[in-house]
């Protein structure tokens, strides 16, 4: 069984650098050819995707969001992290990981959906 938790501050100031930790049992973060993912739900609103880093530690960012984002892991732990720097209170949100698969056809890079998620961490960015 795949099991993947989220661990990290509940309340971060405004400015500061978030960094959340996804703990991921079950399955090596290593093993082709899975993407750990972050996502995240703002207050009444829908998923937002902002990251992941593949199997083999290529990253992926949300466009026009990579500056403020950076996806990073830990193989001997098995743990990959999210880090989202000069938060501002709108980044207040409900922060998942997931685990999505991928497969190569044809020449293209396809992916499946996401089929192992997080219960998710509350996040709360005020002064």
């Amino acid at each position: 069984q795949v099991q993947l938790q989220e661990s990290g501050p509940g309340l971060v100031k405004p400015s500061q650098t978030l960094s959340l930790t996804c703990t991921v049992s079950g399955n090596s973060i290593t093993t082709s050819y899975y993407h750990w993912n972050w996502i995240r739900q703002l207050p009444g609103k829908g998923l937002e995707w902002r990251g992941a880093i593949a199997h083999d530690g290529s990253t992926y960012y949300r466009p026009s969001l990579e500056k403020h984002t950076s996806i990073s892991r830990d193989t001997s732990k098995n743990q990959f992290s999210l880090q989202l720097s000069s938060v501002t209170p709108v980044d207040t949100a409900v922060y998942y990981c997931a685990r999505r698969g991928s497969y190569y056809h044809g020449g293209g890079k396809y992916y499946y959906g996401m089929d192992y998620w997080g219960k998710g961490t509350l996040v709360t960015v005020s002064s």
